[in-house]
């Protein structure tokens, strides 16, 4: 037993080894290249308004127009969502008590907080660890459906909270944000059963394939810039990514194991997906709305790198 429990945890730690190689490595690539100001001094704006206006809206179409939205009623995903929207709710209580901040910056941190990498760092570690994507598909497609729109709608509130016609404008937020069009779009396309030909599937798929190394690229570029936060910038990103590593997995556990009486394998899928570090998406959205940037990149870099430990414990744990 133990050389079988050995045996795995090796078999853990190479998963998640394979899931992180390429995420430094495009990161380490746009910090060089920001080191060195081969792209020019406007280059990272760019890139993120790139992925935010162009890659992540395809990525997002073809993923939500090709998903079967029923799993996502599963009672994993009930709990995994449970646990995203208990923590993004606690970010933002603690933001507005302990930080005072604009309200969208308050939806960047809790996003930060909550907002898992599912799909260039859950795909390897499910792969390896659970043997199959279907869960972590499914808590993708709650993510996209349901908390990227309930973020948006907070930014965009705060954002245009002086300009006139104000309801209108949120009326046609599918309309003006390419993320929140292009996720609905997606869903009507999947609701109708319709199969997308070729010809538009891959284009779309060239795109939204450039969504995740474009935000890497930004991220790491964003890198050469001051890292050292003072003792309040400090607390404030130890908040966010202890809450995201620690508080979000073992809310998913105490959920799914007490209260949905998951069974060992459904127990270790939730926790392990709810532990995935932040996502980058966080960043892009900041920049892309001109909001404080640096938590959410410090949130991703911290938690990616803490949560190589802590993905690592929950599959030795509950494997």
């Amino acid at each position: 037993m133990d050389h079988g429990r050995r045996a795995n945890g090796r078999g853990v730690v190479q998963s998640v080894i394979s899931g992180f190689i390429p995420i430094w490595a495009v990161t380490a690539a746009g910090w060089g290249a920001g080191r060195t100001g081969v792209l020019g001094p406007r280059a990272q704006p760019v890139l993120a308004r790139f992925a935010f206006t162009c890659a992540m809206p395809a990525l997002l179409f073809l993923t939500l127009s090709q998903a079967p939205l029923r799993k996502v009623a599963d009672p994993g995903v009930a709990v995994f969502a449970l646990s995203l929207l208990l923590v993004f709710a606690a970010a933002l209580l603690l933001c507005r008590l302990l930080w005072p901040m604009r309200p969208a910056d308050r939806a960047v941190n809790a996003m930060a907080a909550s907002y898992v990498n599912s799909a260039n760092l859950g795909i390897p570690v499910a792969l390896g660890v659970l043997g199959d994507t279907s869960f972590i598909a499914a808590a993708a497609v709650f993510q996209m459906l349901v908390v990227t729109p309930l973020i948006m709608v907070i930014i965009e509130l705060d954002a245009y909270r002086s300009a006139p016609g104000r309801r209108r404008r949120l009326l046609q937020l599918p309309l003006r944000n390419p993320v929140i069009g292009s996720a609905a779009a997606g869903v009507a396309v999947s609701a109708a059963g319709w199969r997308l030909p070729g010809a538009v599937v891959q284009p779309l798929h060239m795109i939204g394939g450039a969504g995740v190394p474009t935000a890497l690229f930004a991220l790491g570029m964003s890198l050469n810039t001051r890292l050292v936060p003072d003792i309040k910038g400090l607390a404030e990103r130890l908040v966010l990514v202890a809450l995201k590593v620690a508080v979000q997995p073992a809310a998913a556990y105490a959920l799914g194991r007490w209260a949905f009486g998951l069974d060992r394998h459904a127990l270790l899928a939730v926790t392990l997906c709810a532990g995935l570090p932040t996502a980058q998406n966080a960043f892009v959205y900041a920049a892309e709305y001109r909001l404080r940037t640096d938590v959410a990149r410090d949130a991703v870099v911290w938690s990616t790198l803490l949560s190589f430990g802590t993905l690592s414990l929950i599959t030795w744990l509950l494997a």
